[in-house]
């Protein structure tokens, strides 16, 4: 999924914005602490809440994204994106397509801020049908709260200490989260699972589940463009021959098709698990993806 940009629609209401605070849209200093927080903008409230966790009260965070009944296809970035990028220390992106609006604006001011990418992070190559969605892979986000804690410890080196503990502790209930997958791997590999998009992908691979969703399904419901009705027959097929052991369904982007496909997999007993990309209210990443693990578990436990 790729979130839209409107970035070059916004060159004058930024320009405008910029002047009226009397900012700069540059970063002065953006390598070194003037002594207060640290700002930090990710582009969501995922990588937000992993760059809190680590800075704890060293830093001030902005996501961009972070609206949880917000369908992420349709966000465009506005004036005030544009503005906190531009004073941004440190910046967290996904990457890999995924918000491209950030690279956008990061481009179009003199920003000095780090940028910490989890694709490029990640090591995944990029070619052909990549999953962008690496906020549902572990090992990528240890390596993303790894890079946080160095970006920041080389801003306020007094405090690395407590960056490179807070991001211990992060790693090590992460750590926790992969033991579950493990364990779950264990008992259900190779089991047949379908979703309306591949958000928990790296998830599902960790588990050892097969994917059986039609990729012309799938491709299309991710950009948004009209599911081929062939596609969307063998995915109802699926549904209603009970060929899949559940339905992880995108609760922040829905279309006439995948609310036909949900539909089809309750009326034939399919569990459907509702997976987001974007921080539950209430919700830190650790809780977040428990809680999605729970659901995963209790949907594969029924037969």
């Amino acid at each position: 999924m790729k979130l839209r940009s409107a970035a070059t629609a916004l060159a004058i209401p930024v320009l405008a914005a910029l002047a009226l605070t009397g900012c700069s849209a540059s970063t002065p200093g953006a390598g070194a602490s003037s002594g207060g927080p640290i700002r930090v903008v990710a582009s969501t409230n995922v990588y937000g809440d992993i760059a809190s966790t680590i800075g704890g009260g060293a830093v001030t965070v902005t996501s961009i994204l972070s609206d949880p009944n917000q369908d992420p296809h349709g966000f465009e970035a506005d004036a005030r994106t544009q503005l906190a990028i531009s004073k941004a220390q440190i910046v967290v992106e996904n990457g890999g397509g995924y918000d491209d609006y950030v690279d956008t604006m990061l481009a179009s001011t003199s920003s000095k801020a780090t940028v910490v990418n989890a694709v490029k992070l990640s090591g995944f190559p990029t070619g052909g049908d990549f999953n962008e969605h690496v906020f549902y892979d572990y090992p990528s986000m240890i390596k993303v709260a790894n890079a946080v804690a160095a970006d920041l410890a080389k801003i306020q080196p007094s405090k690395a200490a407590t960056f490179f503990a807070n991001a211990q502790t992060f790693k090590t209930a992460l750590a926790k989260l992969q033991n579950e997958t493990i364990a779950l791997k264990a008992a259900h590999e190779g089991e047949k699972v379908a979703y309306t998009e591949p958000v928990p992908g790296y998830l599902f691979d960790a588990i050892g589940l097969v994917d059986e969703t039609p990729a012309a399904f799938s491709k299309a419901v991710e950009e948004g463009s009209d599911v081929p009705p062939a596609a969307l027959n063998d995915t109802l097929s699926l549904m209603k021959g009970r060929a899949v052991r559940l339905l992880a369904y995108n609760e922040q982007a829905s279309s006439p098709e995948t609310t036909q496909v949900e539909a089809a997999a309750k009326k034939a007993g399919v569990p459907v698990v509702p997976v987001t990309e974007t921080l539950p209210q209430g919700d830190d990443y650790v809780s977040w993806q428990q809680a999605n693990i729970d659901a995963v578990s209790s949907a594969l436990s029924k037969r």
